[in-house]
């Protein structure tokens, strides 16, 4: 087991999104002693009513552009660790335009590398499963950390693009680094336009559900506090120079999940609509977590899936005050593009 590092004064950056804002959540409940510097641009899908509530002495939050180089010189000295999870994250967007996947995605993993070798700062870089590609559908093999990148999409190349900066300036500038891909996450606070909230909120609206394709698309799902435990032990425990699967063995098609948030509202299992299918659309993700597992002995607490689900179905119904004023753009977006 290697040398536990033992942050106290973390950035975490994209930590008003989803992920960041579980994970931030997570450290101020767990680790009371660390002090986490947030650093969120607030684009539509960073909120800051998703940090709100936590003590100010232990959460700041500085609204800024991990682009900004200026910024992070200003930000970046006196803190130990970074943990970047800022990206632009929905296919759907980068399929329509991916020069801000680019820009953030790439560009901005370069400013904070940049920083981390300036200040010598401990860096972990949080990505995906996309950027392996995806599987067959019948392949009995899972995504190792080994695997050769194939990324599809504007959004996973742009990723895939990022953790490779990530692998060489760890190898050629010595940063203390390590990377984390992720499966599906899903939970509270996270964006109506993503799959299960969409569901979700569109039952809770009078609206049908709307599934791509044939909906036999396969996603492997975990819980964000499950992502959120397992990002710190790699950050505190992990391997410098070294990259770990994230997954929960939670495999299921795009229809089950619907049929299984219809059941759990009461809705019949084929209320819903088909529409066309998304370009390139991946047909399987299966994380394999061995590495993680075996050397860092993290393990998954949110095993049951349809409890998780309807925890988050609950949270979604009780906070409708969060997710309304988003929902309306975000239905006219996809209506544009005929889903």
């Amino acid at each position: 087991m290697p040398d536990t590092f033992e942050p106290h004064n973390i950035i975490v950056t994209g930590g008003c999104g989803f992920i960041g804002s579980n994970f931030v959540r997570w450290v101020a409940r767990e680790h009371p002693g660390v002090h986490v510097t947030v650093l969120d641009k607030l684009t539509y899908a960073g909120n800051p009513a998703n940090i709100a509530g936590l003590p100010e002495s232990q959460v700041e939050l500085v609204v800024g552009d991990i682009c900004d180089a200026d910024l992070l010189d200003r930000l970046v000295p006196g803190h130990d660790a970074i943990v970047h999870y800022a990206a632009e994250s929905h296919n759907d967007n980068s399929i329509a335009n991916p020069e801000p996947f680019v820009q953030t995605n790439v560009v901005g993993t370069y400013r904070l590398l940049e920083a981390c070798r300036k200040y010598n700062v401990r860096y972990h870089h949080v990505s995906t499963d996309e950027v392996y590609g995806d599987l067959a559908l019948d392949e009995p093999r899972r995504f190792r950390p080994d695997d050769p990148y194939k990324p599809s999409s504007p959004y996973s190349s742009s990723k895939a693009s990022s953790d490779l900066l990530v692998c060489a300036w760890h190898r050629t500038y010595g940063i203390r680094a390590t990377i984390s891909n992720c499966s599906n996450n899903y939970g509270p606070y996270q964006h109506v336009e993503k799959f299960i909230p969409r569901q979700v909120t569109n039952i809770l609206c009078g609206i049908r559900p709307k599934l791509y394709g044939t909906g036999e698309n396969v996603r492997d799902w975990i819980h964000t506090e499950d992502h959120s435990r397992a990002v710190w032990d790699i950050l505190t425990k992990g391997r410098i120079g070294e990259t770990y699967l994230i997954g929960a063995d939670g495999e299921r098609s795009n229809i089950e999940v619907l049929r299984q948030i219809l059941s759990i509202m009461g809705q019949p299992e084929d209320a819903f609509d088909w529409v066309r299918d998304r370009p390139g659309h991946d047909r399987r993700y299966a994380i394999d977590p061995t590495k993680l597992r075996e050397e860092l002995g993290w393990r998954p607490i949110h095993t049951d899936f349809s409890e998780g689900l309807a925890q988050t179905i609950e949270w979604y119904r009780s906070h409708e005050d969060w997710w309304r004023p988003a929902k309306e753009a975000t239905e006219v977006k996809y209506a544009a593009q005929g889903q």
